[in-house]
């Protein structure tokens, strides 16, 4: 026998049923048990039902431990033959155990028998605890006999405390009557038990009175869908839950499919396997018998188009995954369905908005915290409450500002700060600043970032490292048109990237990147050859690229290279006056400073002669802004 005292110690499981059920098979579950499963499931509360029957003395399966661990509250069905059931005694204490150890609701059902009975053990309660004690007493294993009394001492223990809680009389009342007053307050108490678990958002909250709104704003004539959408890490999932958890019980059927994206690009059979879990929740079906996919989705249409659902579909990263899921037949009028994607083009791109009727959408950017929101979550994360400790408040707001609004940095730069002093802060703030490698920290972000990266084209992730590297704040216009010259669409590319939320355009039609994303972008090209800067594909470091070109280091792996003339200037101590004069045309460098000097054009064709070893022509295009020149060099493939 297992008892909840005796499982391995273990991290907090996950919630995964509102209820679990705890009955004698053989006195109610053909009866009172099936009609108030049913009840409960029709009130869209998740219910565990074990739907084995045991003999005395057989061990408690661990599944049922785990499933008591997993669910927000019980219901214990007490009925005259509940304790000759070692089995469902040891529930009885794994219950009452989970009850003390977190918020656990239990809620008892004295079905034809009085509690007294129970709290004294008399009638059959004592029947059954003296033929255990006698079966334990003839017990010739002396450890199985010394764990069988301790058994026996929590069993009598755990029906005296059941039976001073405040229960539910079924004894000389109609089943339904008493079923009815079981859902409504299980259902009350779920609600109120469920508010003191969903957390407080930090610098969330008008994106939760939006959806708020968008979820109460009712439609008798057509589904409605919600497109959350950002950058990886921003928070689309968090609030998308947020918002589920707390309106789901609104809806007569409702469903959360999380992790879409990473589900399908991990398995090969994840079509049928979410269509299940899908179907299973709008039918309130724990099993679904299906093995063709096609056939799923038919059932899922039906389902969806015959109750009014609220279905969360998160990370969907490809407009298929919609198809397969929600099918093309429409949704209940009512319905509302929420997508989080890191594409914004992409719901719009399903099959439902081909019908002739398609659903109303909505869609929701996130663009990250506010200052005094990242504070709070950073604070939040490494102190428990929402400002900083004293003498740590200087490197709080540093470290806040480095991460620019985006949650999941906040949350693992702060975890990762617990209980450190101030000291190792100034530390970490000067490691993220120096850029020449990456910690721990910007490692788990990038990890997060990069999967949107991953899912582009050849050419839109070349144009994306291209723009980290040299683009970030000129103008979309003008980037365009050096661009063009070297071969990309632009135009479709940046677009492309603008809907992955991979780049912005800022007020005055420049182009702008999040600073976790631009690192990211350029640790890729820093990847390319860590050691040695002249084998990278794109040199942004005006001393690299000084030092490239004077000793003559560049290769035909160069796409580009920026360049600060000012650092000409301080190196040969010259004037402008004297440029002209002290560098002679036949080096690479000083034809590069000559022509711009002379010729001062916005934009410009420049072919550059470089010795070398091989005597390879390498052409270029130069970009002039303030002191800064762009050499861009125009591949042979495009």
């Amino acid at each position: 026998m297992a008892i909840l005292t005796e499982l391995p110690e273990e991290q907090e499981a996950a919630v995964t049923y509102d209820v679990f059920l705890s009955f004698r098979g053989k006195d109610t579950r053909l009866g009172f048990m099936d009609h108030l499963y049913q009840a409960l499931v029709n009130e869209n509360i998740s219910t565990f039902l074990d739907e084995e029957e045991v003999e005395t003395g057989e061990e408690l399966k661990p599944e049922l431990a785990r499933a008591i661990k997993s669910s927000r509250a019980s219901i214990i069905v007490l009925s005259r033959n509940y304790a000759t059931s070692t089995w469902c005694l040891d529930e009885l204490v794994m219950i009452l155990e989970q009850r003390k150890v977190s918020e656990h609701i239990v809620l008892p059902i004295f079905y034809n028998v009085e509690p007294t009975y129970i709290r004294k053990q008399e009638s059959t309660f004592g029947e059954a605890l003296f033929e255990h004690k006698q079966r334990i007493e003839s017990e010739k294993d002396v450890e199985k006999k010394t764990q069988g009394a301790r058994k026996l001492e929590m069993w009598t223990k755990g029906l005296t405390e059941i039976a001073d809680l405040k229960g539910k009389d079924a004894t000389g009342r109609r089943e339904t009557v008493v079923i009815e007053e079981v859902v409504k307050e299980i259902s009350t108490r779920l609600e109120l038990h469920l508010q003191r678990r969903i957390p407080h958002l930090i610098g969330m909250d008008d994106s939760i009175d939006t959806i708020s709104s968008w979820l109460k704003r009712g439609s008798s004539e057509a589904a409605e869908i919600l497109t959350i959408w950002g950058m990886p890490g921003i928070g689309k999932t968090t609030l998308a839950k947020h918002m589920y958890m707390l309106h789901c019980h609104e809806f007569e059927r409702s469903s959360f499919v999380e992790g879409i994206g990473r589900i399908c690009a991990q398995q090969t059979c994840w079509q049928l396997d979410l269509q299940k879990q899908l179907l299973g929740d709008i039918l309130k079906k724990r099993n679904i018998e299906e093995h063709d996919a096609d056939r799923c989705t038919s059932k899922v249409e039906k389902a969806l188009s015959r109750k009014k659902t609220l279905l969360v579909l998160d990370d969907v990263d490809n407009f298929e995954q919609l198809d397969v899921l929600i099918g093309t037949k429409g949704i209940h009028p009512g319905s509302k369905i929420i997508v989080t994607t890191k594409d914004g083009s992409l719901t719009e791109k399903c099959s439902l908005f081909r019908m002739k009727f398609p659903p109303k959408h909505t869609k929701l950017a996130l663009h990250g915290l506010s200052d005094t929101a990242s504070m709070r979550l950073l604070c939040w994360q490494a102190f428990g409450n929402n400002d900083p400790k004293k003498g740590y408040e200087k490197e709080a707001q540093q470290l806040a500002e480095y991460c620019g609004g985006h949650p999941l940095a906040l949350k693992v730069l702060g975890s990762s700060l617990i209980n450190k002093d101030a000291s190792i802060w100034s530390d970490v703030l000067e490691m993220l600043e120096a850029k020449g490698y990456l910690t721990d920290v910007q490692e788990s972000v990038q990890k997060a970032l990069q999967i949107s990266f991953d899912s582009l084209s050849g050419d839109c992730k070349e144009l994306f490292k291209h723009i980290a590297c040299f683009f970030v704040g000129k103008e979309r216009e003008v980037t365009e048109t050096i661009l063009r010259e070297c071969g990309f669409q632009t135009s479709y590319g940046i677009n492309k990237l603008i809907d992955r939320c991979l780049l912005t355009i800022g007020g005055r039609n420049e182009l702008r990147m999040h600073q976790l994303l631009q690192e990211m972008g350029r640790d890729l090209v820093r990847k390319e050859s860590p050691e040695k800067p002249w084998k990278h594909s794109r040199v942004w470091k005006h001393e690299e690229s000084l030092d490239l070109l004077k000793k003559d280091k560049g290769t035909q792996r160069i796409q580009g290279l920026i360049l600060d003339t000012n650092l000409l200037r301080k190196e040969h101590n010259f004037q402008n006056d004297d440029v002209n004069k002290s560098f002679r045309a036949d080096q690479p460098i000083q034809m590069v400073y000559e022509f711009f000097l002379r010729i001062w054009l916005f934009f410009a064709r420049l072919l550059l002669m470089l010795s070398s070893s091989h005597c390879k022509k390498i052409r270029r295009y130069g970009y002039r802004i303030h002191t800064d020149f762009l050499l861009q060099r125009k591949t042979q493939s495009r």
